[in-house]
């Protein structure tokens, strides 16, 4: 007979072999690493080609995953906008071939981008036609067909448009309104066909800008080849500009208080065009002009046409309202002339200015001479000094 506490040790003892047999039988759980931040975020492609006549709806629903963008020969259909904008930070956008904007009467514009540190080019021998020759009839924006502005580049920051070639444009092709830190180079905008029909074909209009660099552009066009309407610290050099209205700041005023400056226009050609160099400034509204310096722009007007050829260098301040009778409202301070050479067609008027008594101050003018044309025998409020004539 065993005794009752060998009975109870060997209870004890197939309690923990049974326990220990649990334990070993049971899988130990798997421990789950903790969730990686780069994990929650999908990689994006390193490039995406989008093409053909459904290319520019897929390019806007899947730009968020691609950080570069290939627009290879696209056919962008009247009325649709092949949309680019809030593009990811640090994006490529490249076009190839020829992208086609179908025609149709609406306000567009028919390409639009925004974002940070943007890159949009264009590939060797691109194109971007926006068919124009179907939209012109000589009025422009003002009457007649509704015609979409083409290129907007609306919160486009530290970014930089080049290489792009834009052809026949209904209206204005590029938009450069709110930007910050713009660096455009060797864009071309070709509107040569529209030499008799285009109208407000202006190349650049600038709007509520800090920090825009224009290089390299060459235009063919009817209107501006860049008018600045409210900004700073913009720069336009070694440009040619034909057929249109010249290098313009303004109109300034309106029904807000515009303001631009720190403006210089260099090194650039404005040939056969309306005008070359200008200022004008809205009847009746206030504004401020400062800080705006030409040097070393040439005018070549020979044989431009007698009754298209209106000035050399022209400030006006009767924008909108009554010819010779300019209003004060818009100061206009600071305005460099530097080596503004050339000559303007038979019936122009090699230099006009017409301000606001007391509106116009502290300019500096030296190595103006342009020759043609006239000179004017009603000039208002020349700025005494500083070697400003007219």
């Amino acid at each position: 007979m065993r005794h009752p506490a060998t009975r109870t040790t060997m209870a004890i003892a197939l309690v923990l072999v049974l326990g220990a047999n649990n334990v070993l039988g049971t899988p130990a759980p798997i421990v789950t690493p903790a969730p990686r931040l780069e994990d929650a975020v999908a990689p994006r492609a390193s490039a995406c080609t989008f093409s053909g006549s459904l290319g520019y709806s897929s390019a806007s629903v899947s730009k968020a995953s691609c950080s570069t963008i290939v627009l290879s020969s696209l056919q962008v259909p009247g009325g649709q906008t092949l949309n680019l904008e809030r593009l990811n930070d640090g994006t490529t956008v490249i076009f190839e071939g020829t992208t086609t904007f179908g025609y149709a009467a609406w306000e567009g514009s028919l390409f639009s981008v925004s974002g940070n540190r943007i890159t949009v080019k264009g590939a060797q021998n691109s194109v971007l036609d926006g068919q124009g020759a179907l939209y012109w009839d000589g009025k422009g924006g003002s009457g007649g067909v509704t015609k979409p502005k083409f290129f907007k580049a609306n919160h486009l920051n530290d970014s930089v448009l080049e290489n792009i070639t834009i052809r026949n444009a209904p209206k204005n092709s590029f938009s450069l309104n709110y930007v910050y830190n713009l660096t455009v180079k060797d864009v071309t905008v070709d509107d040569s066909d529209g030499a008799s029909l285009g109208k407000n074909t202006d190349a650049f209009n600038i709007n509520n800008a800090d920090g825009v660099t224009i290089t390299g552009a060459k235009v063919w066009n009817q209107d501006d080849c860049a008018a600045i309407n409210s900004g700073q610290n913009i720069y336009f050099g070694s440009g040619f500009c034909s057929g249109g209205h010249g290098l313009s700041i303004g109109s300034i005023g309106g029904r807000d208080v515009n303001v631009v400056s720190n403006v210089t226009f260099a090194d650039s050609t404005v040939q056969k065009s309306q005008q070359s160099v200008r200022i004008k400034t809205t009847s009746g509204t206030n504004g401020t002009v400062r800080d705006i310096t030409y040097r070393n722009i040439f005018l070549d007007n020979v044989g431009v046409d007698a009754k298209y050829s209106d000035y050399g260098v022209v400030v006006t301040q009767s924008y909108g309202g009554v010819k010779g009778m300019p209003t004060n409202g818009v100061t206009v301070t600071g305005f460099v002339l530097q080596n503004i050479t050339g000559t303007v067609g038979s019936d122009a008027i090699r230099v006009y200015i017409e301000c606001g008594v007391g509106a116009c101050s502290q300019w500096s003018w030296s190595g103006v001479s342009i020759t043609g044309g006239k000179t004017s025998p009603k000039c208002q409020n020349v700025p005494f000094g500083g070697g400003v004539s007219c």
